[in-house]
């Protein structure tokens, strides 16, 4: 493709609280050498570290970087006003704790344009630095650890169920109003489902790769699968018909666990068996898992399981009584 029929491009990036990685983020879509026009826009919520004040900075020395205020501090909020605010017909979205691969613009628009598909994702490539976020990162890329998802675990280019981070048609998100401000955790998915509901495509390329820097602490994973557990229950009881069977994983194993925990309290020792065998997959997924350290495999242990049973409580409360504004994922806060 010749270099004048590249279009132009306003790249969205929620931002809170995000001192250790916004640098990084914004250096990797300034790098990508997108050869037609582009637009970075940071929407900035309010955070208490020194994210606005690196925000500052960034945007002093680059006229390409356009700050806007995002005081409710609300993911979906953030990037509805960026879309409004956006000036080019097409919308790429790119999170502070992400950093895109190299040409993954370039190539991105080039997919985008061939398939005339409304809505583009790649794979998330979770990556970690300590030996828990190392086991973190594995678990986000393994079936067992957040399920098949193909921008998860990788696999052949097609129509997707929904897509990571995005990018899109500007007309596509016009068209259904863009995210949906009500939801939380899940959003992406909400709006995949909305853009397909009125005949757009959402495709799924292998081609194109992102690094995401998962949780690397406890009680921030904790809160993060919660959180999301609590959501994707929500929306699951919004459209059951449409809820992968995936989802109702954690949230049975959890349960099945539960009620063994309950007959082995009243002397059946039976009832041990339900976690007995959970905790027995999980130590041979840590044994078997490939590349990691003896340390990261151990830190397995710990967060295969916070991430699964953090979930599946968050997806029961979800389902039975339902999310609301007041159940944020405040990890990074």
């Amino acid at each position: 493709m010749a270099q004048k029929k590249y279009p132009a491009v306003s790249v969205i990036m929620p931002v809170l609280n995000e001192e250790n990685h916004l640098e990084a983020a914004v250096e990797s879509v300034l790098r990508q050498n997108y050869p037609g026009d582009f637009e970075l826009l940071l929407a900035l919520g309010p955070s208490r570290d020194q994210t606005d004040k690196i925000a500052a900075k960034i945007a002093k020395s680059h006229k390409a970087v356009r700050l806007i205020e995002n005081p409710r501090g609300l993911t979906t909020v953030a990037l509805n006003q960026s879309i409004r605010e956006a000036k080019h017909d097409y919308v790429i979205r790119v999170d502070a704790h992400s950093e895109p691969a190299e040409n993954y613009m370039t190539r991105g628009i080039e997919l985008l344009l061939e398939t005339k598909a409304d809505l583009l994702g790649g794979v998330m490539a979770a990556k970690g630095r300590s030996s828990f976020q190392k086991a973190v990162a594995w678990a986000y890329t393994s079936r067992f650890g957040v399920g098949g998802a193909a921008y998860h675990v990788g696999g052949p280019a097609g129509e997707a169920e929904s897509a990571y981070l995005g990018i899109f048609l500007k007309s596509a998100l016009v068209r259904v109003g863009g995210y949906n401000e009500a939801i939380i955790r899940g959003e992406d998915w909400d709006l995949a489902q909305r853009i397909k509901a009125t005949g757009g495509l959402v495709w799924f390329s292998p081609e194109l790769t992102v690094t995401y820097w998962p949780r690397g602490r406890f009680d921030r994973l904790v809160k993060q699968f919660y959180s999301t557990g609590v959501w994707r229950g929500e929306l699951t009881r919004r459209s059951f018909s449409t809820a992968s069977k995936r989802y109702f994983a954690p949230p049975l194993t959890l349960l099945l666990i539960t009620v063994g925990l309950g007959f082995l309290a009243f002397g059946h020792v039976l009832g041990l068996v339900p976690l007995a065998g959970y905790l027995l997959g999980v130590a041979a997924l840590a044994i078997t898992a490939p590349s990691l350290s003896i340390k990261a495999r151990v830190a397995i242990l710990v967060a295969l399981p916070t991430m699964h049973f953090s979930w599946g409580y968050g997806f029961w409360v979800g389902l039975i009584r339902g999310a609301n504004l007041a159940t944020v994922d405040r990890s990074r806060v």
